[in-house]
């Protein structure tokens, strides 16, 4: 098991890493996705391993389980899911100068398994819309 600075949450049947630089937005969309019905994983840090070949899963660690940073105001406590398969990572940029209008599909290797990605900026206003369709889109059923 592999300790990896992420927010991790359940959106709509999926599993979502949220990786990005301090300040890049990870527990504002989380808070966010939860309000749309998301649940929390782990804030700040995830635990990452293969519970079987080819199927990544995260979890909370116990110390901060339940836990989320709402910046600037304090730490939160709420309903959280202890674990969840990994369907999709994020890495959050600063700005959006970076990002392509329509990127190519591309894949991370995570503890030895790809894993689907997608460059993205957390503080736009429809973020969290924009997520769900990433979904739809990278990850048809």
């Amino acid at each position: 098991m592999t300790l990896i600075h992420a927010t991790g949450v359940f959106l709509d049947g999926k599993g979502i890493v949220i990786t990005g630089p301090s300040g890049a937005g990870k527990s504002d969309l989380a808070l966010r996705l939860m309000a749309l019905g998301a649940e929390l994983i782990g804030d700040d840090y995830v635990e990452v391993a293969q519970d079987r070949p080819g199927r990544l899963v995260m979890q909370t660690p116990k110390n901060i389980a339940g836990k989320i940073e709402v910046r600037h105001v304090g730490i939160l406590e709420v309903a959280f899911r202890p674990a969840a398969e990994i369907d999709i990572l994020l890495t959050l940029t600063v700005n959006t100068t970076s990002l392509e209008r329509l990127p190519l599909q591309k894949t991370q290797i995570l503890e030895g398994v790809p894993i689907p990605c997608l460059d993205f900026y957390a503080f736009e206003a429809s973020a969290p819309e924009k997520l769900k369709a990433a979904l739809k889109i990278l990850l048809p059923e």
